[in-house]
């Protein structure tokens, strides 16, 4: 019978909460191995583990060969304990946009098929470089769909707003944020005209929140969502940028996924144009 007010028993929702951790463990094991980390702790776990089941069902082992395989056990927790401590917040997660530049942009965008960004002018990310490796990596795939979205120009208010925080903080800004969107709008428009099998869209937002974002294939396992607050008073390079992956960060990773997802349906749609060529 369920609880009160017709609730699941309460054993269905341990076993709930038993097989979401025991997912999250599983994915945890396979994020690791695929990164070659903890290896041999996994694999000395899975040799006692089954030492510990042929042990009960029978007495095939031996008794030296299961105090080998408990030494070894506890010479793996020894050689784990001797190891440096990872940073707590991991510098996996965390850096400045210097980090975020180490990171060359073909690997970035290496096997994606699915890429969307939002920036106030994304002039630092969408480069002529930029733009070509996703024309000939990303946008070579049929499924493929790469959207973006800036700042609305006609919100002058905003853009005013936004240029303030970002231009006038930094005294060593080499860019007018007015001059690099109106740049990147006349780009996403020859994008937006490639004759690619996948497709580039844009839209136009009227305020900036504060942070850029770059997600790439959200959905699948492999997702990953690059987030730099903007913050005030400070150089570009300076900023803090959050690296989230799917499978390690569920809860901000899908945050941020959400904000994106926001940020499209309210923003407004351009009016298609004329098709440029790829030549022009």
């Amino acid at each position: 019978m369920g609880g009160p007010g017709g609730g699941a028993p309460e054993w269905s929702q341990d076993r709930g909460r038993r097989e979401a951790v025991a997912m999250r463990l599983l994915r945890r094991i396979k994020t690791d191995v695929r990164a070659r980390q903890n290896i041999e702790t996994y694999t000395m776990a899975f040799i006692l583990l089954l030492f510990a089941v042929v042990s009960v069902i029978s007495d095939v082992v031996s008794e030296e060969v299961k105090w080998a395989a408990v030494l070894a056990g506890i010479g793996v927790l020894l050689y784990r304990a001797t190891l440096p401590e990872q940073p707590r917040g991991g510098r996996d997660v965390l850096g400045d946009r210097a980090d975020f530049d180490e990171t060359p942009v073909p690997r970035l965008f290496d096997g994606v098929r699915d890429v969307r960004i939002f920036a106030p002018s994304a002039a630092n990310l969408l480069s002529p470089y930029v733009c070509e490796t996703l024309r000939t990596s990303v946008l070579q795939h049929q499924d493929a769909r790469v959207r973006v979205v800036v700042l609305d120009p006609d919100r002058q208010d905003a853009v005013g707003i936004a240029r303030r925080q970002l231009d006038e903080s930094d005294d060593h800004q080499i860019q007018s944020l007015p001059v690099a969107l109106g740049a990147v709008l006349e780009r996403l428009g020859r994008m937006a005209g490639w004759k690619t099998p996948g497709k580039v869209e844009y839209r136009l937002f009227p305020y900036n929140p504060g942070f850029s974002l770059v997600l790439t294939d959200p959905e699948a396992w492999q997702g990953r969502a690059i987030v730099e607050l903007h913050g005030a008073g400070r150089s570009t390079f300076a900023r803090m940028h959050v690296d989230l992956t799917r499978e390690r960060h569920e809860r901000w990773y899908a945050y941020w996924v959400e904000q994106f997802d926001y940020l499209w349906e309210t923003a407004r749609q351009v009016e298609p144009t004329a098709r440029v060529p790829e030549d022009s």
